[in-house]
């Protein structure tokens, strides 16, 4: 009888990730099984659904149904909802596995490990060193309660290293979310020319992190940036639904949408988002995911962040952290336009077949 696994995903960067791991399960028939908790981390059918759909995840196993609130709520109600299941369930899993650095990532590992239940975290060892970022935290707390780290990113083997993590806990795997996107790409370049609707160069713009988005004075400075480089060049800027409620409450949507050479789109699906993504002339944004995904793709990516938990993106894909010197961003942008932007060499292990060593390690481990 093969042993039962858990693997959890909440949130929309998550199911990017457990797509090829679901899929190499199935394809290689391992010596164990997979049940897929989906937490409710993200449930609005633009971050959650679409996603299901699109990259052709089954239906959850199990929906815990956390919702939105605050992070000491959401993370609450994810731990007591999972733990609930862990113990009342038949056949309960001799592993968690647990992805990437969001809420429900540490919810679940700390309710798997209360329990003596084995984690094992993908995507281990990332780290901003900004203990500002609620993510953060998230990483550092599940990786010092993971009995097994799978390393996305070549810096993660040494950051936890330094953390004391012994080398016999640690592998390293590589990135299943170009995993994702190599499978896809093909698919999304189907849909660009409906959703471009022109042949004019453009820059796509997304933004979610509180330090962006959450004073109004920051997010101002952005909109004004925004709005200057949409005289260069077009802007397609979806809106995550987090940043629409700050626009609208700092009154700034309207200068969005009035804007020219600047249009405002919905929170849009994978596919979609990965067909904008690789006809850009620039991507500029401060995702993880993003900053990932244009540098396996070629495309220049300025991050309006101080820092990147992946300074592979940075040293060897196409990746430059801008923060907010805006003056250093439309230096950049024009050189991108000119042609003279820097570019970038592959990463190891960010090769479309890091489920595959997943799948292997995991099965290793058990």
């Amino acid at each position: 009888m093969k042993q039962r696994v858990a693997i959890v995903a909440g949130a929309r960067p998550n199911f990017v990730k457990v797509a090829p791991v679901l899929r190499a399960i199935q394809d290689l028939n391992p010596g164990f099984e997979a049940v897929l908790v989906h937490t409710g981390q993200h449930y609005s059918p633009e971050l959650s659904d679409v996603f299901f759909e699109q990259l052709g995840i089954r239906k959850p196993d199990l929906h815990l149904g956390a919702g939105g609130s605050t992070h000491g709520q959401q993370t609450a109600r994810i731990l007591e909802a999972f733990e609930g299941w862990l113990t009342s369930t038949d056949v309960p899993p001799v592993a968690v596995i647990v992805v990437g650095d969001v809420n429900s990532t540490i919810a679940a590992a700390l309710a798997a490990a209360k329990l003596g239940i084995k984690v094992i975290h993908l995507e281990a060892g990332l780290r901003s060193f900004d203990r500002g970022m609620p993510e953060e935290i998230n990483r550092l707390a599940t990786d010092a309660i993971s009995d097994l780290l799978l390393v996305s990113e070549p810096d993660g083997e040494g950051n936890l290293a330094r953390e004391g993590v012994p080398a016999s806990r640690i592998r390293y795997v590589g990135n299943v979310m170009i995993d994702t996107l190599v499978r896809h790409v093909g698919e999304a370049a189907k849909l660009a020319p409906a959703l471009r609707g022109s042949d004019r160069p453009y820059a796509l713009v997304t933004l979610h992190r509180p330090s962006n988005v959450d004073e109004e004075g920051s997010l101002t400075a952005i909109v004004d940036f925004l709005l200057d480089i949409g005289t260069k060049l077009d802007v397609l800027f979806p809106v995550h639904p987090r940043t629409k409620g700050k626009l609208d409450a700092f009154g700034l949507s309207g200068r969005l949408e009035a804007a020219p050479g600047l249009t405002v789109l919905p929170p849009l699906g994978y596919l979609e988002n990965l067909a904008l993504m690789q006809g850009a002339r620039v991507v500029m944004t401060d995702s993880g995911g993003i900053q990932e995904e244009t540098s396996f793709m070629g495309v220049p990516c300025l991050t309006l962040r101080e820092n990147t938990e992946r300074p592979c993106t940075v040293t060897l894909g196409t990746n430059t952290l801008v923060g907010r010197d805006f003056e250093l961003a439309r230096q950049l942008v024009g050189e991108i336009l000119a042609g003279t932007y820097k570019t970038g060499g592959p990463i190891p292990g960010w090769d479309g077949a890091a489920a595959v060593r997943v799948v292997r390690e995991v099965e290793a481990f058990l």
